[in-house]
């Protein structure tokens, strides 16, 4: 049986196609992600400081860096009483 000609577009990206899995997955990164990452931090940091200068950043108050902080100490408590192992970084060191 034959695919129709039409058959790349069912399958728009190049690793989904039949017959293309190896060679499309040895493609590099681009972008943003191949870039060395100092530079990656020296755009993001360029970002989070425009944010702030333009207003645009949310700053935490006490007030909600503790409500956030109360909420993910919860979640930790749950997630290992029910036998699920807690996320990494979650609860205290032994």
């Amino acid at each position: 049986m034959t695919l129709p000609d039409n058959a790349s577009s069912r399958h728009p990206h190049p690793a989904s196609r039949p017959g293309e899995g190896a060679s499309a997955t040895r493609r590099g990164l681009r972008g943003f992600a191949a870039m060395d990452p100092a530079r990656q931090r020296e755009i993001a940091s360029l970002g989070g400081r425009a944010a702030h200068q333009s207003g645009h950043a949310h700053e935490f108050t006490s007030e909600e860096a503790r409500a956030a902080g109360k909420k993910r100490h919860q979640r930790a408590g749950v997630a290992g009483a029910e036998g699920k192992p807690a996320p990494s970084g979650a609860g205290p060191s032994s």
